[in-house]
């Protein structure tokens, strides 16, 4: 007899749900601004901000998530091979948008990650969360010589990732998310009396990776017909 397949938790597929939808339209004003040339903006305003809080609720969910997987380091590997993919085609379509360290990368590295802080006591995930936080304000602030700590935050004046997403200071965040899941899920039930799981939001939070790898070719796509249509 088969096991029972766990339940999941439905308010954490219903934001990341919320996440996936945030960042689909950030890459729409993204795109629309630096490949076909709209007078939109994203480096400030609303749009920054809906390109930062939809990474942040990726980056806290997925600490969630971790404390209630039981398979960190598969998720891990299948979610850093997807990000290396991304890096390859991102090279091959334009190497001045090359995504060389982007969230997925962070969230698989993350995860893998994961094994050495799943003992730790909340307080202590908190002091070292808080740390790594400031120690990557700090080196956000620096011009290094070299890009050969990128992954850590450290880089150099010429350095350049469409998306990036540094372990320092975004692991800080992470390891918040990790607090939360040990704090509020320890009973791996949700913490509501409903559900809202049987919607189209949860349904694509259910499937976020799948949605992220294909979200970006289908927006290009859609904004080139419609510059086609419009004559541009």
């Amino acid at each position: 007899m088969e096991k029972e397949k766990r339940q999941r938790i439905w308010e954490l597929d219903f934001l990341r749900g919320i996440a996936l939808i945030m960042m689909i339209y950030f890459h729409v004003i993204y795109d629309m601004k630096d490949i076909y040339g709209y007078d939109v903006v994203y480096s400030y305003g609303i749009n920054y901000w809906i390109g930062k809080i939809s990474a942040s609720m990726f980056i806290l969910i997925s600490g969630v998530s971790s404390t209630l997987s039981r398979s960190n380091v598969k998720r891990g590997l299948r979610v850093l091979a997807a990000g290396m993919a991304i890096t390859l085609i991102t090279y091959l379509y334009d190497p001045e948008f090359i995504i060389k360290f982007g969230i997925l990368h962070f969230l698989g590295i993350s995860m893998l990650l994961y094994p050495l802080f799943q003992k730790m006591r909340w307080e202590a995930l908190a002091a070292i969360g808080t740390a790594v936080i400031i120690v990557g304000k700090v080196l956000e602030r620096i011009n290094a010589p070299n890009d050969y700590f990128f992954a850590f935050g450290l880089t150099s004046s010429s350095f350049f990732s469409s998306d990036y997403y540094p372990l320092l200071p975004w692991f800080g965040l992470f390891l918040y998310g990790v607090l939360l899941g040990k704090l509020l899920y320890s009973q791996r039930k949700s913490l509501f009396g409903f559900s809202l799981k049987d919607n189209i939001i949860s349904s694509a939070g259910k499937h976020t990776l799948v949605i992220y790898l294909i979200h970006q070719p289908v927006i290009i796509a859609v904004l080139s017909l419609i510059n086609r249509l419009a004559g541009k």
